[in-house]
């Protein structure tokens, strides 16, 4: 449990978004304009669906009973959009075998994050899956795109410092999220007989 606790951090909201807008920033600095505008529109989309469906639970009790789904699982939607993304970034000019691998490993990482939830409790089985599946659609959708582009060429020595410069950040709380979230559910439904989700160990 304790393993897990630790291992599921590393896709905590106060890493892995600063970890995208460090992506962004990086493509623009890098004059890669649209692909830093795919990424922030496909990235933003997937934050707002993972938010809009936890608050329509918790507002209204809008989900799925029948497979137990009250709203994507964040942690596993930001590790498969995040993590892909970012390596094939990073061995984008590395050849084409090094970059599959990249986004292999990505993609591994985020299904470890996804049983990482379910090994807390604090998502069901239908949440983890559709949080993986919307990443893993952002990620790969972003590849896609970038595919269409020839080679980034910059410094990516600076993707790789500002990542290490990012890992402070997991010694501190969590944010609080579903706290966010109730709060912006009570000021759209106005009930504060809210349906709450699991409480969340990490």
């Amino acid at each position: 449990m304790t393993a897990w606790l630790a291992f599921t951090k590393l896709a905590d909201t106060n890493f892995t978004m600063p970890l995208a807008a460090l992506l962004a920033v990086w493509l623009a600095a890098a004059s890669a304009w649209r692909p830093a505008l795919c990424w922030c529109l496909l990235f933003g989309f997937g934050i707002f669906l993972v938010a809009a469906t936890k608050i329509a639970y918790v507002g209204w009790g809008i989900g799925i009973a029948t497979i137990d789904f009250k709203g994507f699982s964040g942690h596993a939607m930001r590790a498969m959009s995040v993590a892909p993304a970012f390596l094939y970034v990073l061995l984008q000019n590395q050849g084409k075998r090094k970059a599959t691998l990249g986004v292999l490993a990505g993609l591994l990482f985020g299904l470890m994050i996804g049983i990482s939830r379910l090994a807390l409790g604090v998502h069901s089985v239908s949440e983890v899956i559709t949080g993986l599946l919307l990443g893993a659609v952002i990620s790969l959708g972003f590849i896609w795109y970038c595919r269409g582009w020839t080679p980034i060429v910059f410094d990516r020595k600076l993707l790789i410092i500002g990542t290490i410069a990012l890992f402070p950040i997991l010694t501190l709380k969590p944010a609080p999220t579903e706290g966010w979230i109730e709060r912006i559910a009570i000021y759209l439904s106005g009930n504060e007989n809210l349906h709450r989700h699991p409480a969340d160990p990490s």
